[in-house]
This record gives C-alpha cells, sequence and structure tokens, in this order.
C-alpha cells in the first residue's frame, strides 16, 4: 500500500482513533487494489481472509440458494464489507462483486481481529459500524415484510430523489438488481413502475422524473423507522 493512501484511511471513522503503533500494525498487511465491473471478491461460505474497505465505486452483495441469486445491499463509499464475518471468523452469508471500477482497502482478518483485542478506540469503531449494519438489516426486513412492491419501489424512487437532491435523476443499478434489492421479478418491477405512472413517476430507460412528489409521498408514506438511513 502507498504512503499516500494512509490519509485518506485515517479520515474513514473505523481508523480514526485508533493507537499509532496499533493502527501502522494493521496496516502493514493491508493493501490497496483497484478492480474492474464484474469482478468477485468473495464467495458466500468461504471462509473471511480479509476485511474489504470499499474507497470509490460501488459493490453488489448477493446471497444464492437452489438455483436463485438475489441482491442483498448496495455498498456504497466509504464502507465496510463484511465486517461481523471477519470479527467472527466465520464464512461469509453473502457473496460480493463490484458494480463499476471500484477502489478497495484489504484487510486480513487476523490482524483485524488481533487489534480489535487490543485497542479500545479500533473497537468502539468496529462496534458502531457493526450496529450500523444490524440496524439496517432490520430497517430492510420491515420494508420487505411491511409493504408492497409498488409501496417499495415509491419509497426507493423518493430516496433517490433526496440524496441527488433533484427530481430528476438516472437510476444507479441495472433493472434486473434493481428489481432483486426490492424484493421483486424483473416483469413485477416492470408493473410496479407503470402504476406508479398516475403518480407522477416517469422513467425511461434508466432516467427517471418525478412530477408529483406530494402525490408519490401520500401513496409512500416514508417513515424514519424504515427510510431514514442516517440512524
Amino acid at each position: 500500500m502507498r504512503e499516500s493512501d494512509i490519509p485518506e484511511i485515517l479520515k474513514l471513522d473505523l481508523f480514526r482513533n485508533m493507537e499509532s503503533a496499533n493502527f501502522d500494525r494493521l496496516m502493514r498487511g493491508a493493501y490497496v487494489q483497484m478492480f474492474p465491473p464484474q469482478v468477485d471478491l468473495t464467495q458466500e461460505g468461504d471462509r473471511a481472509d480479509f476485511l474489504h474497505v470499499l474507497m470509490s465505486g460501488s459493490v453488489e452483495l448477493y446471497a444464492s440458494w437452489n438455483g436463485n441469486d438475489s441482491t442483498m445491499a448496495i455498498v456504497r463509499p466509504v464502507s465496510t464489507f463484511i465486517l461481523a464475518a471477519t470479527v467472527r471468523d466465520a464464512p461469509y452469508l453473502m457473496s460480493s462483486r463490484t458494480m463499476e471500477k471500484s477502489r478497495i482497502i484489504m484487510l486480513p482478518s487476523g490482524d483485524v481481529r488481533d487489534v480489535f483485542d487490543k485497542d479500545a478506540g479500533f473497537a468502539r469503531a468496529v462496534v458502531t459500524e457493526l450496529a450500523q449494519c444490524y440496524r439496517s438489516v432490520v430497517k430492510s426486513s420491515k420494508n420487505l415484510k411491511l409493504r408492497s412492491s409498488i409501496e417499495r419501489l415509491a419509497n426507493y424512487m423518493l430516496r433517490k430523489s433526496a440524496e441527488y437532491g433533484a427530481d430528476e435523476f438516472r437510476l444507479p443499478l441495472e433493472k434486473r438488481a434493481l428489481a432483486s434489492y426490492l424484493g421483486m421479478t424483473p416483469e413485477n418491477l416492470s408493473r410496479a413502475i407503470k402504476a406508479l405512472g398516475p403518480y407522477g413517476v416517469e422513467v425511461k430507460g434508466y432516467d427517471v422524473r418525478l412530477t408529483q412528489k406530494d402525490d408519490l409521498t401520500g401513496l409512500a408514506k416514508p417513515t424514519l423507522g424504515i427510510d431514514d438511513q442516517r440512524f
């Protein structure tokens, strides 16, 4: 890993409050790599050899069973994945692959666990990260179990509009991946998009335009307990 990468890494919440000696020890075995799109990074069921920290790009976390794949989460910078498997020295419960050109820090899992036992600041940061991941899983489960497919899509559109700060934006996912992420088939996604037409949702290819946000919000009924990712 280049010395020039160190200041950027030290800005991350996970490493910010570490003792310098422990940080140096953790970084000795780390390296930064640029991956092209559609590269498999981890495989479900394999042992967690590395903790990955996504610095740029995006990564899809997905699971497979009986010939079916499902998108579990989309990781965006700056974030770790899959931290729980590293801390527990357990197999990955999800696979991961890059969705676009991505820059990733790879930290040997054994070193992460060793430093976790020795550095209180790092341990607190790890627990905070795990707590955030747990709450995201609960919110995702509530979204899937309590809402219809149309309501899930409506809230997704409102969240993306808020993230981009605009009523016109481009979908960041292929529609296949978006359907899987929202717990739909591609055919159900197409029907849900049409159903949102009367609420001012215009979709042409990957370009989205929201023309009646009040009506869309009335349908979606967004709530802090599901849709606000800050908490």
